[in-house]
């Protein structure tokens, strides 16, 4: 969470980042793509996270929300690990083709399944789960929810990284965390001190390469930085030309 700011009248506004996942259509596919917007937190987090969904902005050329921007959340209900979104009825006026509908349906769960405890996904219309409902947007349906976190459909960015969290402290060794979806699934990591100087670097293997997305988790061991401020760099090598692709720069604190 990011630090309070002062509003124009003197007010302390608190924000928060939240994962959400928009839809995107190349020339052959269409898939989702993972971005982190700054929301205000004076609200439910998995509200305000469903609401950006809807309202926000795509910061990827290219990207759309599916769900109908007249849409209105009633709210959220959490039972063991299943979060079930009640929408107002705009949200049935959805028309997008039934792969857009898919990933519409999957770009609301992946949202809600990135916080902690929450598994699967499910969804209500006034309250309801009618036949009307269950039929969602005529092509894809509610009739198998709840709904599971799929990131195989989720090709942008390529990387991301969930630990260390930007600006955390940091000790050796720190234990990195994310996805990828690269090439033979190798992810490679460094240790930089503020000004970019190589402090140690590693690398290790996805559950998953190219084109699917993979879990990456290591530890990675460094001496002594000269800067109490350095980065985590996340990248893979490119077999073409060697260059490094993806790249990922996480700013952290040394102890």
């Amino acid at each position: 969470m990011e630090e309070p700011k002062p509003d124009q009248a003197g007010s302390v506004e608190k924000t928060a980042e939240v994962a959400v996942y928009y839809v995107k259509y190349s020339t052959n596919d269409a898939y989702l793509v993972r971005e982190v917007h700054t929301v205000e937190s004076s609200q439910d987090p998995m509200v305000a996270a469903v609401e950006e969904l809807i309202h926000g902005v795509p910061q990827t050329p290219g990207a759309f929300t599916v769900l109908p921007p007249g849409t209105k959340v009633r709210g959220i209900k959490v039972e063991n690990d299943v979060a079930t979104v009640d929408f107002s009825r705009e949200v049935l006026k959805a028309n997008v083709g039934a792969q857009g509908e898919a990933l519409g349906i999957q770009s609301a769960v992946n949202t809600l399944t990135e916080f902690p405890g929450i598994n699967k996904v499910a969804f209500t219309v006034e309250g309801k789960i009618d036949e009307t409902v269950k039929g969602w947007w005529g092509h894809v349906g509610l009739y198998d929810q709840p709904f599971t976190r799929n990131l195989s459909v989720v090709w942008e960015p390529a990387i991301w990284v969930t630990l260390p969290k930007p600006d955390q402290l940091v000790s050796s060794p720190v234990l990195v965390k994310g996805t990828a979806r690269v090439f033979e699934a190798t992810v490679n990591i460094r240790v930089t001190d503020k000004d970019g100087r190589n402090i140690a670097e590693t690398f290790t293997t996805a559950t998953a390469g190219a084109p699917e997305r993979g879990e990456f988790e290591t530890e990675i061991s460094f001496p002594t930085p000269k800067t109490k401020e350095g980065y985590i760099e996340v990248f893979w090598y490119s077999p073409k030309d060697g260059s490094e692709t993806d790249k990922v720069r996480v700013p952290i604190k040394f102890e």
